[in-house]
C-alpha cells in the first residue's frame, strides 16, 4: 500500500487535517480509491463533483493506477443532491459532466455501494464501469417526487443496465431497491455479503483486474428487443398519462425512455437535458419543492424551544375499533408497548381481531413472517379495566365521536393513570379544552387526530389546547416522529385545520351542485385537478352518516342566514351511506369499490332545487375549480389570522398528507401564491355578489393583497 494521500475540496488540494477535506484520494497499490467526505450522507456538492472530476483526471494521467475505486464514508454512498443547493444557480462542475467523465475513464472504475445510493448517487454508480453492493444498499432515482427526471444520464443508463420495463418502474415510482433487487434487477454485478465498502470494492477491483478487465461503459450497452421495448411504452406512456393526473414529470421521464431506446445514446442524453430543463422550469416543481421542505418544518414549533418530551416507552389505547385498531399497529409497528383497553371481553376480542387482521393481510401479501406477527404481538396487551393502565406513559382515546363519551372516559384515566402521563384523544372536531377541563390535570390533556386507517396515512394533526403544558406538545411531536408520521401543530376549533377548511370547501361544492353542476362533474373537476378523488367520492368513502351526525351537531349553532343544502341530508334518510351500503351519491353494485353516476340522485337534486326555486346554470370545469380553490384558500387565511394553523405552510402539509391535495400544486396556500393572490380574491369579490356571507373575504388575504405580498412572506416570517 502506498502511503501518500491527496485530499481535493473544490480545485484545490488542502491538507488532510483540514475541515474542509470532502474528496480524498489514496492508493491502495494499483487502485486509486476515491472517497466521499461530505456528511451526513455524501450529497452531491458541488465540492463532490468537483473532487470526483479531479480524481479521474488524476488517475487517467498516473501510468501507475490500473483502477479506480469509488466509496462513501459514513451511512451513504451518496444520497442524492445537496439540498442546500435547490434553487440557487447551477455551479460548475455539473453532474452530467462528472458521469460522463467517470464512465470515459480509461481505467476501469468500481463503484462500492453501501446505504443510499439515491437520484445523482445512482446516476454516478451507473457512470461507473462496474458496481458492487453490500446488503445494507439501497438504490433509487427518486426526482419524480420532486417534479423532475434524472438528468445526469439516469434515464439513458438505467434502461441499458435493467431494461426498459424494470428502469420505467424505478422511475416512474420513485421507490428504492434493496441490494438483492438490485442485483437481480442487473443495476449492480455482485453483492458481498459480509465486510465494509472499502474491502468489498478493492476485492472486487482485483478481481478484474486478475482477469484483465477493461473499461466497460453503460452508454455501449445495447438494448435488446427494440421493437418489443417501444410496444411496452406505448403501453406504458397511456398509463402514465392517465395515473399522473396532470403530473408533468412522469410523461417526461417516459419520453426520456424511448430516446434511450430510439436514438444513439449521446442524442438521448441531449434530449434528456432539454425535458430536465422543462421539468426544472415548470410550476408543479416549484409546487414539490415547496412540500419538500415544509414537511420538514412543520416539526418546528415554538414549544420545542422551551422543553423537552417527556419519557414513553409504555402505550395505551383505549377502544378497538377501526381507529384504535389502526393507532395500536402504527405504535407497535414503531416498537413500543401496548395494552388495549375495551369496556367487555367480546370486544376486546374484536379490538384484537381487527389488529390481527392487519398482520394477517400483510402476512397473505408476502410482506411480513408468521415469526415477526408473533413478535410484535408480544407487546400487544388486551385488557378490560382502566386499572391495567396505571403504568402506561402515554394514552390515546379513540372511542366514539361524542363529547360526553370523551369526558368519561378522561375522568376514568384522570383517576387511573400515573402523575405525568400524557393522556391525548384522537377527535376529528370536538372541543379539547372541554375534555381536558373534564380532569383534574388538563396541562397533560392534548389532541392527537389521526386519519384512517391510522397505520397507513401520514398525517397527524397535533392539536394544542389552552392550559397543555410544552412538554406535552414536545412529547407529542416525538410520539409522531416514532409513528413515522407527518405532523401538524393546530390550534382548537371545530375541525382544527383540515376539517374545518374541508367542511367550508364541501360547502361551496354543494352549493354549486344545487345551482346546476351535478356531483359526478364536479368530482371529475377536482379529479383533473389532480386529486384521486372528488368531495362526493370522499363522502360515500367516509360514509354519508358520518357527516351527516355532524351537520346535526352543528345545527343549533349553524348561522340562520347561511344557505343550507339538503341534498345528502335526503340520501341519508334513505339509508344511502356511500360504499359501505351499497349507495350514496353513487351506485355501488355488488360491493363495488368504483361507483356508478346514480340517476335517483340527480332527480333528488332537481328536487332540492324546484324546492328553493333555483334555475339550474351550466358550471364549466373552471368555474367549478375556481370556486372549490377560493374557498379553501379563503378558509385557509382565516384559520392562519386566528391562530389556528402557525405558518401557511402547515396548511399546506395538512392537506398533502391527510386529504389527497395534488402534490405538485404544493397545498392550497402555495397553489394560491403561484396562481396569484389578486386573482383569488377577485374570485371571491366577484362571488360574494351572489352570497355575501360565505363569500366574505378574510381580512388577511385582503392585507396580503394590498401590501403587494403572498402566503410565503409569513412562512419565512414564522
Amino acid at each position: 500500500m502506498n502511503s501518500h494521500l491527496i485530499v481535493i475540496h473544490g480545485d484545490k488540494r488542502v491538507p488532510t487535517d483540514s475541515p474542509a477535506s470532502i474528496v480524498q484520494t489514496t492508493r491502495q497499490g494499483n487502485v486509486l480509491v476515491v472517497s466521499l467526505h461530505n456528511p451526513p450522507v455524501n450529497a452531491l456538492g458541488q465540492p463532490v463533483r468537483a473532487g470526483l472530476l479531479a480524481a479521474v483526471a488524476e488517475a487517467d494521467a498516473d501510468p501507475t493506477v490500473q483502477a479506480v475505486l469509488i466509496v462513501g464514508e459514513g451511512k451513504a454512498f451518496i444520497a442524492g443532491a445537496d439540498i442546500r443547493e435547490f434553487g440557487k444557480p447551477p455551479v460548475a462542475p455539473s453532474l452530467p459532466e462528472v458521469c460522463n467523465r467517470i464512465e470515459a475513464s480509461s481505467k476501469i472504475v468500481i463503484a462500492a455501494i453501501h446505504g443510499p445510493a439515491l437520484g445523482g448517487g445512482l446516476e454516478v454508480a451507473m457512470s461507473a464501469h462496474y458496481r458492487v453492493a453490500l446488503p445494507a444498499a439501497t438504490l433509487g432515482l427518486p426526482e419524480v417526487n420532486l417534479g423532475l427526471l434524472p438528468g445526469a444520464g439516469g434515464t439513458q443508463r438505467a434502461p441499458r443496465l435493467m431494461g426498459v420495463q424494470a428502469a420505467a418502474d424505478l422511475m416512474l415510482s420513485g421507490k428504492h431497491l434493496s441490494a438483492k433487487a438490485a442485483l437481480a434487477a442487473g443495476l449492480v454485478d455482485k453483492l458481498v455479503e459480509g465486510g465494509d465498502a472499502m474491502v468489498a470494492g478493492l476485492t472486487h477491483a482485483h478481481e478484474l483486474l486478475a482477469t484483465r478487465a477493461v473499461p466497460r461503459r453503460t452508454r455501449d450497452i445495447d438494448i435488446a428487443d427494440k421493437a418489443t421495448a417501444l410496444a411496452e411504452l406505448d403501453a406504458l406512456a397511456a398509463d402514465t398519462a392517465r395515473k399522473s393526473r396532470g403530473l408533468f414529470s412522469p410523461t417526461k421521464i417516459v419520453e426520456c425512455i424511448r430516446a434511450a431506446v430510439e436514438l444513439p445514446f449521446d442524442e438521448g442524453i441531449a434530449k434528456e437535458r432539454d425535458l430536465f430543463v422543462e421539468c426544472l422550469n415548470s410550476p408543479q416543481r416549484a409546487g414539490l419543492i415547496h412540500a419538500f421542505f415544509a414537511e420538514r418544518e412543520t416539526a418546528k414549533i415554538p414549544e420545542a424551544k422551551a422543553a423537552a418530551p417527556r419519557h414513553f416507552a409504555n402505550i395505551a389505547v383505549i377502544g378497538g375499533g377501526t381507529m384504535g385498531a389502526g393507532i395500536t399497529v402504527s405504535a407497535l409497528d414503531a416498537g413500543l408497548k401496548v395494552t388495549m383497553i375495551e369496556r367487555d371481553a367480546e370486544s376486546i376480542a374484536r379490538g384484537q381481531s381487527n389488529v390481527e387482521k392487519v398482520y394477517d393481510g400483510l402476512i397473505g401479501k408476502g410482506r411480513l413472517s408468521a415469526e415477526a406477527k408473533a413478535e410484535i404481538m408480544t407487546r400487544y396487551t388486551p385488557g378490560i379495566s382502566y386499572d391495567d393502565i396505571c403504568d402506561a406513559d402515554l394514552v390515546i382515546e379513540a372511542v366514539f365521536e361524542d363529547i360526553e363519551v370523551k369526558k368519561a372516559v378522561f375522568k376514568e384515566l384522570d383517576r387511573v393513570c400515573k402523575p405525568g402521563a400524557v393522556l391525548a384523544t384522537n377527535t376529528s372536531y370536538l372541543d379539547i379544552d372541554a375534555i381536558a377541563a373534564a380532569t383534574s390535570r388538563p396541562q397533560d390533556v392534548i389532541g392527537l387526530h389521526f386519519f384512517s386507517p391510522a397505520n397507513i396515512m401520514k398525517l397527524l394533526e397535533i392539536v394544542v389546547p389552552t392550559t397543555v403544558a410544552s412538554d406535552v406538545v414536545t412529547t407529542a411531536f416525538e410520539l409522531a416522529k416514532r409513528l413515522k408520521k407527518v405532523p401538524v401543530r393546530a390550534g382548537v376549533c371545530d375541525g382544527f385545520i383540515g376539517n374545518r377548511i374541508l367542511a367550508v370547501y364541501k360547502q361551496a361544492a354543494d352549493y354549486m351542485m344545487e345551482d346546476g353542476a351535478s356531483p359526478y362533474e364536479i368530482d371529475e373537476a377536482v379529479r383533473g385537478f389532480g386529486y384521486p378523488m372528488g368531495p362526493f367520492q370522499v363522502s360515500d368513502l367516509a360514509g354519508g352518516d358520518i357527516g351527516w351526525a355532524t351537520r346535526k351537531r352543528r345545527a343549533a349553532t349553524r348561522d340562520p342566514r347561511a344557505r343550507y343544502v339538503e341534498v345528502a341530508d335526503r340520501l341519508c334518510e334513505r339509508g344511502w351511506f356511500g360504499q359501505k351500503t351499497g349507495r350514496g351519491f353513487y351506485l355501488y353494485p355488488h360491493g363495488a369499490r368504483v361507483g356508478q353516476a346514480d340517476p335517483e340522485v340527480l332527480a333528488i337534486v332537481d328536487a332540492e332545487r324546484a324546492k328553493k326555486g333555483i334555475t339550474p346554470r351550466q358550471f364549466s370545469a373552471d368555474d367549478i375549480i375556481r370556486r372549490y380553490m377560493a374557498a379553501m384558500v379563503n378558509e385557509g387565511a382565516k384559520v392562519l389570522e386566528e391562530g389556528i394553523a402557525l405558518r401557511p405552510l402547515d396548511i399546506d402539509v395538512t392537506f398533502l398528507s391527510g386529504y389527497g391535495f395534488p402534490r405538485f400544486r404544493g397545498g392550497p396556500m402555495k397553489w394560491a401564491d403561484m396562481h396569484g393572490l389578486p386573482k383569488v380574491l377577485a374570485d371571491i369579490r366577484e362571488f360574494a355578489k351572489e352570497d355575501a356571507l360565505f363569500w366574505k373575504p378574510a381580512p388577511l388575504l385582503e392585507k396580503l393583497v394590498a401590501e403587494g405580498r403572498d402566503f410565503e412572506t409569513l412562512n419565512k416570517a414564522a
